[in-house]
């Protein structure tokens, strides 16, 4: 059954475009280490709630943008061998040396597809 991946994350919006060549470089690893599909998704109407919301959840800052990502597998099985092998891979750690985002409040899952239309 497929499996999804799921990410948000607080950007300062300066660095849209480092942002989205950050997250093609890492889509390049991904998709090489089993995902199908990999989507980012720069906020545009991301609202405040009066509980909780996106910009809570990640902390968001002033001048901060929230970006929903998720990336698609054939199973959690793969997802699974792909993050291990991202782990160990020097070209992802090198990534994680000049991230354009704070990483430490990303918020992420993985999940099953109940519905899908």
């Amino acid at each position: 059954m497929p499996y999804v991946e799921g990410f948000v994350v607080a950007v300062p919006a300066e660095n849209k475009e480092l942002f989205r060549k950050h997250a093609a470089e890492a889509a390049v690893l991904f998709k090489e280490f089993g995902a199908t599909r990999v989507v980012e998704c720069w906020g545009d109407d991301v609202p405040e709630g009066k509980v909780t919301d996106f910009r809570r959840a990640v902390q968001a800052k002033d001048g901060e943008v929230v970006v929903f990502s998720w990336v698609e597998y054939p199973t959690r099985a793969a997802r699974d061998a792909a993050n291990e092998k991202m782990m160990a891979d020097p070209r992802m750690h090198a990534m994680g040396e000049e991230m354009p985002f704070d990483g430490k409040r990303m918020i992420f899952g993985g999940f099953e597809r109940i519905l899908d239309v």
